[in-house]
């Protein structure tokens, strides 16, 4: 059984991610946090009770110090800053081809990859507890 996490959530699409929130609640156990502000973003991961973040590559309207952003760039962000980075993030996109993973992975420096949309939830669950528990 894996450890119970504190997962933050970020997806544009809302009821996606309510829908995606309850599934990781009712089957793996786990807090969801939902957001898809880069400011909060940001807060909540600096805050420390964050075990987890997947991140939607497709972030539209978001913002970051005034410029554009995707969750490729937010996770970069997270990742090269010392109180953020060892923060496991699962990158989620609809978009990537898988030639365009591993580039994707890089550049963002992100733990990992899933697609959507996401129909093996156990899978994800197996990988959340795989990154959870390191």
């Amino acid at each position: 059984m894996h450890n119970r996490l504190n997962i933050l959530l970020i997806d544009d699409d809302t009821v996606l991610a309510k829908g995606t929130a309850k599934l990781l609640q009712r089957l793996g156990g786990h807090e969801v946090l939902i957001s898809d502000t880069p400011t909060e973003i940001m807060q909540q991961c600096q805050g420390g009770s964050i075990d987890l973040v997947m991140m939607d590559v497709n972030l539209p309207g978001a913002e970051w110090e005034g410029q554009p952003v995707s969750g490729a760039d937010l996770a970069r962000c997270l990742k090269t800053n010392p109180q953020t980075a060892e923060i496991p993030i699962i990158l989620v996109t609809a978009y990537a081809m898988s030639s365009e993973r591993q580039t994707l992975l890089e550049t963002s420096k992100a733990d990992a990859f899933f697609a959507k949309p996401i129909t093996d939830y156990q899978a994800l669950l197996d990988l959340i507890g795989q990154l959870g528990d390191r």
